[in-house]
């Protein structure tokens, strides 16, 4: 038991490390202002084109900046997901699946 609970430990830190090499990007505004962060929903940039910016507004920029962060998190919770729910499996398969956690608590 106590190996399942270390291996479940040690996929949880693969997985936050792998979750901090992916990088996610959302964009508004065709592709002027871009946001990139890892999947770990760290933002890491934000581009924001020069010819937008002399022209923008402060509202319009701060409007544009929302939409392309939401974006970029949203993708970032996908990949998380993804990640997170493969992870789940495969630890539940190594505890025998659902019922062998019936046998777990000898029922």
């Amino acid at each position: 038991m106590f190996d399942k609970l270390f291996e479940a430990q040690q996929k949880a830190e693969e997985v936050k490390k792998r979750l901090d090499s992916i990088s996610v990007s959302g964009e508004a505004e065709g592709g002027k202002i871009k946001v990139v962060a890892s999947a770990n929903k760290e933002i890491r940039e934000i581009n924001i084109a020069p010819d937008f910016l002399a022209e923008a507004d402060k509202e319009a920029l701060e409007e544009l900046l929302v939409v392309a962060i939401n974006k970029t998190l949203a993708q970032a919770e996908q990949v998380n997901q993804a990640e997170m729910q493969a992870v789940s499996q495969d630890l539940l398969g190594g505890f025998g699946g659902l019922g062998g956690l019936g046998n777990l608590f000898n029922k």
